[in-house]
């Protein structure tokens, strides 16, 4: 038990980095002692943060920037520990029933690195090919989706249990649909070359043109929701991350608008002071100049 300001200081010193941070998110959480902005969290108070953790993280790898990287996955980490520290409070789980659970999975969708399940018999040696780890991943993981739907009691009649009922409905709607999309495919209701995903992206623009000239607002986002989702399609079929195409795209569209915003300030000139023809010239340097 810490019970003084030497003790404390003695007592974490020797635990081990990941217990020293458990054991300060205990103390951020004590309701007496601890800060009244932690106390105030709340499991789903804290997930506006999470994802602001993730895209920093994604942004310090796209930098190449490892010593940020560091920093973020510390962030990233914190939540988790915060997420499991609230959960103990609640009776629920804690840290440690997360690190096994995930770790359990790991030996349970590796059969081809630990045989029969057995973290013992890690090292034998196992003739497979990455294509059939990928699909003996997904029965794995389809198993494991069924006990899930299994534990959660029986369905009623009407109701059909759906290969796409566990992809999350709080991600966010671009990966979630690159989801859907996946886990379709997976039962055959996908095309099996680019060609005619191509096809169905112009088909869907031509529609959204249609509803365009309708004026028809409500009619208008749904046509353009489906040529964002056929795009979204595209690049899967591309083996290309939607959000890392898009993320890059911003990055590049970012440096060529301030390239520009030089380029007036040098005429001294600003955006207003400019026609669009010497903005569309600009723009052409900027993407010559500009990597």
């Amino acid at each position: 038990m810490l019970s003084t300001a030497n003790d404390k200081d003695t007592s974490l010193e020797v635990l081990t980095a990941i217990d020293r941070l458990i054991a300060i998110m205990t103390m951020l959480r004590d309701k007496q002692h601890g800060c009244p902005w932690d106390l105030e969290q709340s499991i789903k108070s804290l997930l506006p943060y999470t994802l602001e953790e993730v895209y920093e993280v994604a942004d310090a790898i796209e930098n190449n920037d490892l010593v940020e990287l560091e920093d973020e996955l510390g962030d990233l980490l914190f939540q988790v520990i915060f997420y499991a520290q609230i959960a103990k409070e609640q009776g629920a789980f804690d840290f440690q029933d997360i690190a096994r659970a995930i770790s359990d999975k790991l030996v349970r969708r590796h059969p081809h690195v630990f045989p029969e399940g057995d973290i013992q018999q890690f090292g034998i040696p196992q003739d497979i090919s990455a294509q059939q780890v990928v699909v003996n991943w997904e029965a794995i993981k389809e198993l494991e989706r069924e006990e899930k739907r299994k534990k959660g009691g029986k369905q009623s009649v009407k109701e059909v249990a759906s290969i796409l009922d566990d992809v999350p409905r709080a991600l966010p709607a671009m990966e979630r649909a690159r989801k859907l999309q996946k886990r379709a495919a997976q039962v055959g209701f996908d095309w099996a070359e680019i060609a005619p995903v191509l096809e169905k992206l112009k088909e869907e623009v031509a529609e959204f043109e249609e509803a365009l000239s309708s004026g028809d607002l409500e009619r208008i986002s749904d046509e353009l929701g489906d040529v964002l989702f056929a795009t979204i399609n595209l690049a899967r079929h591309s083996n290309i991350e939607p959000e890392v195409a898009l993320r890059s795209t911003n990055r590049r569209f970012e440096t060529r608008f301030k390239w520009i915003e030089t380029a007036l300030s040098m005429r001294g000139k600003v955006f207003k002071d400019a026609n669009l023809e010497e903005l569309d010239a600009l723009w052409g340097q900027a993407k010559e100049n500009c990597l």
